[in-house]
């Protein structure tokens, strides 16, 4: 079980049992993305800001919302916010410290940061799949 190819495959979600709900006895299996898998998402997506910093912003940003579309299809199901705003923050700070790795001095101060990123927005998270509705 959970061989493929002679392989083990390993499981990109946790899940985790929540006991007390709105002060009564219940019980509901949550799932959310995996750390193994968040931590491994989180250096890509570093290295590969790292490799695109002497584009264009637009070319930059276009590539990253790419990938977090994707991302967010693939673990944007009910209970896994919080993991997907984890992941969006790593994004949102790892493309600042990069753009400012692009000369001697600093770049982007963090008002002016925020500035670009109203002319280019990357995209939010957003849940696509109800796994309990």
């Amino acid at each position: 079980t959970g061989e493929k190819g002679g392989r083990r495959r390993s499981h990109s979600w946790d899940s985790r049992i929540t006991v007390r709900m709105a002060g009564r006895e219940s019980s509901r299996v949550k799932r959310k993305t995996s750390k193994k898998k968040l931590a491994k998402k989180s250096r890509e997506i570093n290295a590969m800001i790292r490799d695109m910093r002497f584009l264009e912003i637009n070319r930059i940003v276009k590539k990253l919302n790419e990938v977090l579309t994707g991302y967010y299809h693939y673990y944007g199901i009910t209970d896994n916010s919080r993991s997907l705003n984890s992941f969006n923050n790593v994004v949102w700070f790892r493309l600042f410290y990069w753009l400012n790795r692009r000369s001697q001095r600093r770049s982007y101060t963090k008002e002016g940061y925020k500035e670009l990123m109203r002319q280019f927005p990357l995209v939010r998270p957003r849940i696509y799949v109800s796994i309990y509705g």
